[in-house]
């Protein structure tokens, strides 16, 4: 009984932590931080406006961008770096498979193959490798180590040959035929998948191309129809004052105002456009929302940026 618990103990001490949650609060922190201080200058309790002469309403967008930014950074990039660190050990996982099916053919027990292998240079799969062989020399079982490989990892690409050589490995057949053809199988896969992020990245650049249209026009917008608006109401102000004022015009008394609301709502249609535009790049690159957070926060700093300029 103790030494099974030291054996739990020790593979819990090669598995590896997962920090999504952490990073996730730090963002959540993050965004209610900056959202409370939109809310401060909204109400006129403090005034941290990110530029002089900015309504408190438009101070208030600007810290709900930064908050939104603030939560999707960080998670977003994590995310991405845990799939790109998962990308290149699956990019290096068929010459392993196929490196323990020629140890496997001078026959050698599918652990004694995976502990010869690991001596081998994977890139990032190395360390990974690393760890199944210390979790046998302790007398783990080499199915139980596949299986905490594969909880590592966690991809489908991975549960999947880890699934395929356990179930070889516990009904006694040619193991090494088996790795051989998961090794061939995993390659064409991963030729597949890049094939298909080449076609995909074509429309990730037409959807920041699109965000930056939307933008242009809106500075279109703001240098050449706002102003005619902002003409007509001192048009309508003169021909009031030179009728003795006997005429009113909700334009003109109210011109202010709509040419705020025109750049509120300018605002808002570029934080829906900036959250929308991103996750939908990231569905596209691997079918993940998550790594859509990643574009979000590029799109909504991009577009703050613009609207400090505009």
């Amino acid at each position: 009984m103790v030494r099974k618990e030291l054996e739990e103990a020790r593979v819990r001490l090669y598995q590896k932590k997962d920090r999504s949650r952490f990073v996730l609060a730090i963002g959540i922190a993050l965004f209610l931080v900056f959202l409370f201080l939109g809310v401060l200058n909204l109400i006129g309790s403090v005034n941290l406006s990110l530029r002089a002469g900015s309504a408190p309403v438009m101070t208030f967008l600007t810290y709900l961008v930064l908050a939104i930014a603030a939560f999707c950074g960080p998670y977003g990039f994590y995310f991405s770096r845990k799939q790109r660190n998962i990308r290149q050990i699956e990019r290096r996982l068929p010459e392993f498979l196929r490196d323990v099916a020629e140890a496997g053919r001078f026959g050698m027990t599918l652990a004694e193959a995976i502990v010869v292998a690991s001596s081998g240079r994977y890139g990032k799969l190395t360390p990974e490798i690393k760890k199944m062989a210390a979790q046998i020399n302790w007398g783990v079982p080499a199915a139980e180590a596949l299986r905490l490989f594969a909880t590592r990892v966690d991809t489908p690409m991975v549960n999947r040959v880890v699934s395929i050589i356990v179930k070889s490995s516990d009904a006694g057949g040619a193991v090494a035929d088996v790795l051989a053809m998961v090794s061939h199988d995993a390659k064409e896969t991963q030729l597949t998948d890049d094939e298909r992020k080449i076609s995909m990245s074509t429309y990730i650049a037409v959807i920041y191309i699109s965000f930056l249209v939307f933008l242009v026009t809106i500075w279109i917008l703001n240098v050449t129809f706002l102003p005619k608006i902002r003409e007509s109401g001192t048009q309508l102000e003169a021909s009031t004052a030179a009728v003795g004022g006997q005429i009113e015009s909700p334009l003109a008394a109210n011109i202010d105002a709509v040419i705020l609301g025109l750049q509120i709502a300018f605002f808002v249609a570029t934080i829906v456009h900036a959250l929308g535009d991103g996750i939908l790049a990231g569905v596209l690159d691997n079918g993940k929302v998550a790594n859509g957070l990643r574009h979000s926060f590029i799109m909504l700093l991009i577009g703050l940026v613009s609207f400090q300029l505009i």
